[in-house]
């Protein structure tokens, strides 16, 4: 259920103004998409798990906030989040930025992870992209932005599942891009894909951040940052940071039997 709050730095804002309806926003590179939306101008829709994460931080924002509780793992909480894209008559902007990863190899993995994986990656992914799309198109503005990762490039033993989801990501962003661009629409999809970000994802996910070398990490302001003014420009696929980039390409056209023989960042863990 949503609920809204209005900031105590919001002044005299334009009642007409842009909203950003941002998914995983409670932390992360979702509370940083949140703040730089909010400093252009975005009014906010932030949907995540947990409400108390969200309640603090969106009381500092310069925007008035909408708040919703949303599982993007069942049915539910992508049902409720499709009917606030659709209420939302100012949506500008979506931010497909929930997700998660899981470690292990993928047939001694927990199934019912493997599954919510897909469900918040693909499913949600998809039916919210479609909910803002068939609104945005006619109206002729707006556009989505979702966050992959460099890991859909290619893949990497312990993150099968991750890695597939990732990289149906920006397949099904560039795909939309060619129908978009094949009707002369200004719309805008990106598939944003970051590498190492220090953000508690890592911690989550039960990995020991110290096992990656210091200088892979990126900022999550810089990653928004770089995401931002690339889909100002219209770019689909953005990888920030020139490691990455390279990095990138490499897994994207070195033939398999080069990668599987290669080593990856962070040691085994599988």
């Amino acid at each position: 259920m949503a609920s809204r709050l209005t900031s105590k730095n919001v002044k005299l804002r334009n009642m007409e103004a842009p909203v950003a309806l941002i998914t995983g926003a409670s932390s992360g590179i979702g509370s940083v998409f949140a703040r730089k939306l909010a400093a252009r101008g975005y009014d906010l829709v932030l949907v995540a798990r947990r409400e108390d994460r969200l309640r603090a931080p969106a009381l500092e924002l310069p925007a008035k906030v909408d708040m919703l509780t949303a599982d993007l793992s069942r049915e539910e909480g992508i049902a409720a989040t499709e009917s606030a894209i659709r209420e939302c008559g100012r949506l500008d902007l979506l931010v497909n930025n929930a997700g998660f990863g899981t470690l292990g190899r993928f047939w001694e993995a927990d199934i019912e992870g493997q599954k919510r994986m897909h469900e918040v990656h693909v499913m949600a992914t998809m039916r919210l992209t479609h909910a803002a799309l068939a609104r945005m198109v006619p109206r002729a503005e707006g556009g989505v932005i979702s966050v992959s990762s460099v890991a859909a490039f290619g893949q990497s033993p312990g993150n099968v599942s991750y890695c597939a989801t990732k990289a149906w990501i920006n397949s099904f962003t560039e795909g939309l891009d060619m129908e978009l661009r094949a009707i002369r629409s200004p719309v805008k999809v990106q598939a944003l894909c970051p590498g190492f970000t220090v953000t508690e994802f890592h911690e989550t996910l039960g990995m020991d951040p110290k096992k990656i070398p210091g200088f892979l990490w990126m900022n999550a302001d810089d990653v928004v940052e770089t995401s931002l003014k690339a889909f100002d420009r219209g770019k689909v696929v953005v990888v920030p940071g020139w490691k990455y980039k390279i990095g990138a390409f490499m897994m994207k056209h070195l033939p398999h039997e080069v990668k599987r023989r290669a080593g990856r960042p962070g040691g085994d863990r599988v």
